[in-house]
């Protein structure tokens, strides 16, 4: 019998086994214009970077081929490696050095 595990909420497949995560990367949030006044002129906002997430950490894919993050979960998977194509709901949670025993 086949153990399935809660899938990650987000999944980045990377080709590079060393990757960094603050768990903002992606999310957008509103911007002021500059020289418009705030809540002046609506639909005025256009995209930047939000201030939300995490502290940026460095992660390192092991032989598995791939890395959760362990602040927001978010899981690498390498490209071309062994998690590539997996359903993601059967592999185990590898935070990096958060489960030794995993390697």
């Amino acid at each position: 019998m086949r153990t399935t595990y809660t899938p990650p909420p987000e999944v980045i497949t990377v080709t590079t086994p060393r990757v960094s995560c603050d768990g903002a990367s992606g999310i957008r949030a509103p911007r002021q214009i500059p020289g418009q006044a705030p809540g002046k002129t609506p639909g005025a906002a256009v995209i930047g970077a939000t201030a939300l997430g995490h502290p940026r950490v460095f992660l390192e894919i092991d032989e598995h081929g791939y890395v959760d993050c362990g602040y927001c979960d978010r899981r690498f998977v390498l490209e071309g490696g062994p998690a590539d194509g997996v359903d993601q709901a059967t592999l185990r949670d590898i935070s990096e050095g958060g489960d030794p025993g995993h390697r």
